[in-house]
């Protein structure tokens, strides 16, 4: 009986641990992992198991700028079942990746980008055991060639985040209550330019842009492009040069 108390209370209980079998995924891609419960000291009921995908993002509360944890994508497994102390059992699964997920490998001074796989226990009686998973995001095909036309035009990416709030732009909309901001310098020579912000959107065949441009005196303009599969790095950068008027 003892040993049922402190199960309930989180010490000798189930534990929880997802292990991820992909290096990386690309935004709408999928995920493979294996999610590991280990039975604790005393038999106990598990109501169920959750995992999310969470990213940090920047949002205002108050008219003060915070950050706060945001889930991306949430999976369930419904049915309950019984581990027996000293169990242990494996449930692999395959999770498709939104669209939308925030990139995380990308090079530049100042990356305040991240995702991660957090996975928890419901069980009766007893606090969740947690599981913390970062997942390393790279991008798709489409956005590569983004990423290499805007340094071929002479920007450099300085910073990289995630913010709270909603893309609307002609032809495309972001669904997943943040978007991603990467924001550009331009190199000396590009003196018509202050910064410029892209947000990319893969979706299944495409790729849409939505880049913010601060021009030299002529302040803040949105510019929104869209990329099918296939179009390639030179035509992409030769969009984004007369789009920035480069």
């Amino acid at each position: 009986m003892f040993k049922k108390v402190l199960a309930s209370v989180g010490i000798g209980g189930a534990k929880v641990d997802t292990v991820v079998l992909a290096a990386d995924v690309q935004p709408g891609g999928v995920l493979p992992v294996e999610v590991v419960i280990e039975g604790g000291a005393v038999s106990q009921g598990i109501s169920g198991l959750n995992l999310a995908l969470m990213t940090r993002i920047k949002a205002e509360v108050d008219d003060e700028v915070v950050l706060q944890n945001h889930v991306l994508q949430s999976w369930q497994l419904a049915h309950a079942f019984e581990i027996a102390a000293g169990d242990r059992r494996v449930i692999p699964m395959q999770l498709d990746i939104h669209p939308e997920t925030p990139l995380t490998a990308l090079a530049c001074g100042d990356n305040r980008s991240t995702v991660w796989l957090q996975t928890g226990l419901e069980i009766d009686l007893a606090l969740d055991a947690d599981d913390i998973d970062p997942i390393n995001v790279v991008p798709t095909p489409g956005m590569i060639d983004v990423l290499v036309a805007a340094e071929r035009c002479g920007l450099q990416l300085v910073k990289t985040d995630v913010e709270s709030g909603q893309v609307n732009a002609p032809g495309f909309q972001s669904t997943l209550g943040c978007y991603q901001e990467l924001e550009y310098r331009p190199q000396g020579w590009l003196t018509s330019l202050n910064e410029v912000e892209l947000t990319l959107l893969p979706q299944p065949g495409v790729t849409h842009v939505l880049a913010e441009v601060d021009r030299m005196m002529r302040g803040d303009a949105y510019i929104a492009l869209s990329f099918p599969d296939g179009t390639g790095v030179d035509q992409v950068e030769a969009q984004l040069r007369q789009q920035l008027g480069l």
